[in-house]
């Protein structure tokens, strides 16, 4: 031997089905031929999981496995892919380390060609078993680290990094001293430094860090903190304190007054928080009230008062345009047309949005390939070589080529570092800036911790 392997050479179909048939296997479907088809894989499902949280302490997200099975109806109520049946897998990932690393294997047992807008903060324990079975991993919520490194992930928004660092954009033109409120878990330690990020584009001093646990039934001591850590920021409430935030993408760098504000990022516990909060407040309005969206929703808003809400005036920055913006029409008439009663689906829910942008761009991955030849690896490798999809304004054109990644320290994979600044006026999350402000150069230049 002069040490060179010998080429693999791929067995045709035709050979294939010979051997299966000597074998007496014919209608078996590991040989790759399905009883009863005359074209094998052609004819088979097309399989997609989607994961996320739910009936747990913590944060839920019920939505988006919905949404997922909704669009996967409609996809298949007009034809499918190529003539081929999107099939759904659901799996809830319970916010638990262990059960998200069971959804990743389960994935990879039913040969799901990707998992798409799907919900966790346990990025260690799913990533390695997708990259193990090659399974890009399309349009997570950017809870965690991996879903920013691992090459076999294709984020559709700037995740927590982008929400906070625009959060700290918005609040540094609009507040004095900043609180921040956010969980006490690996994800949540990164948040801070994002925050102060933005904060220090306007000059402002780093947030107080109060952490939180995510499953509290109760969060006055934190709400006294979180008062506290604002308080310094009480004075004058005109001039960058005034009105309902920035007005066009660029941030007013003034270095005091403005009224204290305390923004908090615990997901469905939010409303926990600022019930705790309000009870500590008492009448004293010098302090405002942030978050990101995920955290503040219109239903949220809806259910404590709508124009009455105790979050009339509070200030949001979102990856999205509002949930009003006609840009959301197809997927409205989606939901509406082919989720039926579904009560779990929420067409203000981020999550819920997100999983409609990763599913646009499977589709538009999927409809580019020969439907024989659909498979994990090629998905991965059409996202690789710079297939590009549009998906009608609610992100920039989404494509992942080497040259479109953001070269943002941790976070390597976003190519969409794009935000929006939003604010509950009259009951309502209204758009305070039209059009997307770009935080990209704000990750890019934030310090090291």
């Amino acid at each position: 031997m002069n040490g060179r392997r010998r080429p693999f050479l791929r067995p045709t179909t035709t050979a294939r089905v010979a051997a299966c048939a000597a074998a007496g296997t014919l209608l078996i479907s590991g040989c790759g031929v399905l009883s009863g088809s005359s074209n094998g894989a052609r004819d088979e499902p097309i399989t997609i999981m989607t994961w996320a949280p739910d009936d747990t302490n913590a944060t839920n997200m019920p939505g988006m496995p919905a949404m997922a099975q909704a669009y996967a109806r409609w996809v298949n109520d007009k034809g499918g892919i190529h003539g081929r049946k999107l099939r759904v897998l659901t799996c809830n990932e319970r916010n638990d380390s262990i059960a998200a690393a069971q959804c990743a294997r389960r994935a990879a047992d039913e040969k799901a060609v990707a998992v798409v807008g799907s919900y966790s903060q346990h990025g260690r324990s799913f990533m390695s078993p997708l990259e193990a079975a090659g399974i890009p991993y399309i349009g997570g919520y950017g809870l965690s680290e991996e879903e920013f490194s691992s090459p076999f992930s294709y984020p559709v928004n700037g995740g927590q990094a982008a929400l906070l660092a625009g959060n700290g954009r918005q609040l540094a033109s609009v507040c004095g001293a900043v609180s921040l409120v956010r969980p006490d878990t690996i994800a949540g330690d990164e948040l801070p430094e994002l925050l102060d990020a933005g904060l220090a584009e306007g000059n402002r001093s780093p947030a107080a860090d109060i952490r939180a646990p995510e499953d509290a039934s109760d969060y006055t001591r934190q709400a006294q903190q979180a008062l506290s850590g604002a308080g310094s920021g009480e004075g004058s409430t005109s001039g960058a304190g005034t009105g309902t935030g920035v007005s066009d993408g660029t941030v007013a760098h003034t270095t005091g007054g403005g009224p204290g504000c305390v923004t908090a990022a615990l997901g469905k516990r939010t409303n926990t928080f600022f019930d705790s909060f309000r009870r500590v407040q008492e009448d004293d309005s010098r302090v405002r009230i942030a978050s990101i969206l995920g955290s503040v929703r219109q239903s949220l808003v809806d259910s404590t008062g709508g124009r009455d809400s105790a979050l009339e005036g509070t200030y949001a920055t979102g990856w999205y345009p509002v949930a009003e913006d006609p840009r959301w029409q197809p997927m409205q008439k989606i939901v509406h047309d082919y989720a039926f009663d579904d009560n779990r689906i929420d067409i203000a829910d981020p999550g819920v949005q997100t999983t409609w942008i990763a599913y646009t761009v499977l589709r538009s991955v999927l409809t580019s390939l020969d439907p024989g030849e659909i498979s994990a690896h090629a998905v991965r490798t059409t996202l690789d070589h710079g297939h590009a999809t549009d998906t009608g304004g609610l992100t920039p054109k989404l494509r992942w080529r080497f040259q479109d990644l953001l070269p943002i320290r941790d976070y390597r994979r976003i190519v969409n570092a794009n935000v929006t600044y939003q604010v509950v006026k009259d009951g309502k999350l209204v758009t305070v800036h039209q059009g997307f402000v770009d935080v990209g150069q704000t990750l890019v230049n934030r310090k090291a911790a």
